[in-house]
């Protein structure tokens, strides 16, 4: 072989499929077991659907719930619970968004039972006294506070704002004044009507065999019972294309760009081709929109695009921070690059690169038990089976040059994406005037 010579390469690896159990209890809780040996650990993820059909509110009293569902049950103080952890080598905690409560952790393999058992103890018993309420409050009102100043997180509500309108999805951060009027008494009905099995979906892994992994949740899980509200989120009316929306931010030395527009989920037909699509524009450090922004006109730092999933809705998103003066030219780059996606043809390598570097980075992200526990419980969530772990990878090392013109065509078209901007209105509004109509608000106060 010529030292010039590239070596052939192989034909794409894609991951195993775990030994798994699946089971589910007569509350309606389904769960879900896979074994993976090596370490000997226990991941857990619990998905609990929070979404309702008549939503209220900003998130505030959800937000809440979630920092406060570990400090403390019945029988518990949040001391106590801290100090029943650290003795188990395990974690816990929570999280919420528009669809859902999340509640994850691991423990020892050894002390999985005693774990499970006081995963169980939360569920059915969370206390959230006054003393942990307020002070729950305190630390969000001023985290959101701090947060709603990012430029970043500016940009990201106001997409999503521009996305989902007054669809729950459209929710931005909620005010530091959303949390004082949020009262313990509430949180604690919210659990009662909310966190309930119901619906909810359980995925263990680790070290134990998958059918001793259900059994030791069955004993912790089999008393907590409930049933939730009625009818769920309902999916949210696609965007119709609007007027590019800048976030007057005065004096701001650089504009956060942010394009978006609907996606498609992982089950959907064209999902392998829109992520392939996706990784050649800019999903990855050799990407177009990289090698435009970032190498070739020194705009941005990390330009990037991504795919984002919830339970009834994707989208792709386009962002790039830029200095102010650069601002209408690294928007029309980007402009440029999407439509190059559905007009052009992919360079030699191009799509061989991005098709290993979706497969190899799922292999990657399963290889541990707390990767395999997160990608197996959103699958399961989103109603796929385990073999997408294996379908998934396939149908990424199928997709061809005319798959990813077509999803480019589709989904990547510059005019069908919404266009949102933070920066100085002083400054770019003029230029941004001439290029696109354009509205006006305000930075969140």
């Amino acid at each position: 072989m010529s030292v010039h010579e590239r070596p052939a390469v192989g034909p794409v690896r894609v991951p195993d499929v775990p030994s798994v159990a699946e089971r589910k209890l007569p509350s309606g809780l389904a769960m879900l077991a896979a074994t993976r040996p090596g370490v000997p650990r226990v991941e857990v993820r619990l998905r609990i659907p929070f979404g309702t059909a008549r939503p209220t509110g900003d998130g505030a009293r959800e937000r809440l719930l979630a920092d406060t569902i570990t400090s403390g049950t019945s029988d518990r103080s949040a001391v106590a619970i801290a100090r029943e952890l650290q003795r188990l080598g395990a974690s816990l905690r929570a999280s919420v968004t528009s669809d859902e409560l999340i509640v994850m952790g691991s423990s020892l393999a050894e002390t999985a039972v005693p774990f499970l058992s006081l995963v169980g103890e939360v569920l059915r018993g969370a206390a959230y006294s006054d003393e942990e309420v307020l002070i729950a409050q305190a630390r969000a009102a001023q985290e959101a506070t701090i947060v709603r100043s990012q430029p970043t997180v500016m940009a990201g509500d106001a997409l999503a704002a521009r996305l989902y309108g007054k669809h729950p999805y459209g929710r931005g951060t909620p005010p530091p004044s959303s949390y004082e009027g949020v009262a313990a008494v509430a949180l604690r009905r919210l659990h009662a009507s909310r966190v309930v099995p119901s619906g909810a979906s359980l995925v263990l892994v680790g070290a134990p065999a998958a059918s001793e992994l259900l059994d030791m949740a069955g004993a912790a899980l089999g008393e907590w019972t409930g049933e939730g509200p009625s009818g769920s989120t309902k999916a949210p009316t696609p965007p119709t294309p609007s007027a590019t929306l800048l976030v007057n931010r005065p004096g701001s030395v650089q504009s956060n760009l942010r394009l978006g527009g609907p996606a498609v989920g992982r089950g959907h037909a064209d999902h392998a081709r829109l992520q392939v699509a996706n990784i050649v524009f800019g999903g990855y450090f050799s990407s177009r929109l990289v090698a435009n922004l970032r190498e070739d006109k020194g705009f941005s730092y990390s330009p990037r695009s991504s795919i984002g999933h919830r339970r009834h809705a994707s989208e792709l998103v386009v962002s790039a921070e830029v200095a102010t003066d650069v601002t209408v030219p690294a928007l029309l780059e980007v402009r440029y690059e999407l439509a190059r996606m559905a007009a052009g043809t992919l360079a030699p390598g191009e799509l061989d690169a991005a098709k290993r570097y979706l497969v190899g980075t799922l292999a990657l992200a399963t290889q541990t038990q707390s990767g395999l526990a997160s990608y197996l419980s959103a699958i399961v969530a989103d109603g796929l089976a385990v073999d997408h772990l294996v379908d998934y990878p396939r149908a990424v090392a199928a997709v061809t040059t005319d798959d990813v013109m077509d999803a480019s065509l589709r989904y990547l078209g510059p005019r069908g994406l919404q266009t949102v901007i933070v920066g100085d209105a002083a400054t770019v509004e003029r230029p941004l005037a001439a290029l696109d109509e354009l509205e006006i608000q305000p930075a969140p106060a």
